[in-house]
Order: structure tokens, then C-alpha cells, then sequence
């Protein structure tokens, strides 16, 4: 924001809360950003960003992963793995190693789904309680195979929310993919509307809640639903100055507020 706020005030502006943020948060997914342009985008526009994962398992084949996390504990950034690096971990039978790595990086976060591999919600729900004696975690759910996502009803939508969170996530993550097109979301890339209304008949905590919104038309339906205070994540590095002027409806896209 800019530093006189009184430039702003005719516009009537919605209210940010300042970081850390409980809600209204925004999650960027890196894919392999050159560590430079990354530092410049947290330098740059670190105030925007709640959260980053590291996505694509793309840690294990960057060298200075650890720099970029440093990068984001220095400006009070969440860091951590995408889910499908527990997954591959877990289907090699080998979380150990896996909290290890969580641990040697510095990562005090993880993320823990069960998007690709054949696991239950009660064992992806032991899983969640045993690490959350350590880590902070987040739950993902929903399948990346668009198909099988969208066989989930709505109200196996909402049960598989209600175990990750009472075995201890502090937040989860409704999938979407990087395209936008799988999760909660149909092969056109829109939200489904039945799954969005289930969650909010639930009773569920929205805050505790993150929409994966890779796309400007999900983040513009999403905003749109929800207002300025819904947690949007797989936001990409380029798109996160969008995403904000779309919170504050300053966009033709939510013009005037949502």
C-alpha cells in the first residue's frame, strides 16, 4: 500500500489485516523460480504474500532451496513442501527421511495430502496427528485426477475437512491444481457450486479454510463469494500485485469491491 494512505481514502478501500494474517491470506506457489527473481518478488511485495509452497517436489533439485526459505522466515513468510512430496515419501515408506529434509531446511510447516496416492482419510488422518506433535500442518483434500475429485459428493467434501481439522491441521487446503481445473473445481476450471455450498452450510471455520485459485476467474469467483477475507492460494510469483488489486476491487474484474 502506498505509504500516504489519504491518496487512497476516497476510494474507500477494504480494511487488510496486517501480517500475520488469520485471514484474507495469500499462498504463492513456487515451481522453480530462479532464486534471484524469487528474492526480488519477496523483497519487492513481501507484504502480499502469506505463505509459499514449494511445489512439484522441485526442492529436491534445487540447490539453494534453503536460501529461499530464509528468504521467507526473514520477511514473515510461511514455507513449505507441497503435499505430493509426503505422498512420495510415505508411498517409499519413508516419512522419517521426509521430516528429516522438513527439518534440515528449515521448514517449520508441511503439508500433508493425499491427492496421488491410495490412501485413506483416516490413515492421511493418523498421519496428520502424528506429525502435528512436531510441524505446523496443513491438510490437503481432494484428488489431482479431476475424475476422481469430482466422484467426491459434496458432503465427503465437507467429512474429509471435518477429520483433517480435528486431527489437528490448522488449515486445509481445497485442491485445484496449478490449472484450475481438478479439486473442487470441474474440467472447464470452474468452482462446483455443490461442493462450495456444502462447505458453507457446514459450519466450518472459513479462515480455516484455503482455496486453491490458480486462475484470475476462480480468485474473481472466489472473491466475489466470499469477499476480500477468503485465504486464496497456488497463486503464482507474477500474479501477486493481481491478486491484490482483485481483493480491493480496483480491477474491472470486481470493480468497486466484492
Amino acid at each position: 500500500m502506498l505509504t500516504d494512505s489519504s491518496l487512497c481514502a476516497p476510494l474507500d478501500l477494504p480494511p487488510r489485516e496486517d501480517k500475520p494474517r488469520t485471514r484474507g491470506r495469500t499462498m504463492v506457489i513456487d515451481t522453480g523460480a530462479p532464486t534471484r527473481w524469487f528474492e526480488d518478488v519477496v523483497e519487492s511485495h513481501g507484504d502480499l504474500v502469506d505463505a509459499v509452497k514449494f511445489g512439484w517436489g522441485t526442492c529436491l533439485v534445487t540447490r539453494d532451496v534453503k536460501t529461499k526459505i530464509d528468504i521467507c522466515r526473514a520477511a514473515g513468510i510461511e514455507a513449505y513442501f507441497g503435499g505430493t512430496l509426503f505422498e512420495r515419501y510415505a508411498a517409499a515408506d519413508a516419512v522419517e527421511e521426509w521430516r528429516a529434509l522438513c527439518r534440515a531446511t528449515g521448514c517449520t510447516t508441511v503439508e500433508i495430502s493425499h491427492g496421488t496416492v491410495v490412501m485413506s482419510n483416516a490413515e492421511k488422518a493418523r498421519w496428520v496427528a502424528e506429525v502435528a506433535r512436531e510441524f505446523t500442518v496443513i491438510s490437503e483434500v481432494g484428488f489431482k485426477d479431476g475424475g476422481r475429485s469430482m466422484a467426491l459428493t459434496p458432503a465427503a467434501w465437507v467429512e474429509a475437512v471435518r477429520t483433517d481439522l480435528a486431527a489437528g491441521a490448522t488449515t486445509v487446503t481445497l485442491e485445484a491444481r496449478e490449472s484450475g481445473r481438478s479439486g473442487f473445481c470441474t474440467a472447464a476450471g470452474e468452482a462446483r457450486d455443490d461442493v462450495l455450498g456444502a462447505l458453507d452450510a457446514s459450519g466450518i471455520d472459513r479462515d480455516r479454510l484455503l482455496f486453491e485459485a490458480p486462475t484470475r476467474d476462480l480468485q474473481v469467483t472466489l472473491l466475489r463469494r466470499y469477499g476480500v477475507g477468503v485465504n486464496l492460494g497456488n497463486v503464482a510469483l507474477s500474479d501477486v500485485v493481481g491478486l491484490e488489486t482483485l481483493r480491493l476491487g480496483l480491477r474491472a474484474d470486481t470493480f468497486g469491491g466484492v
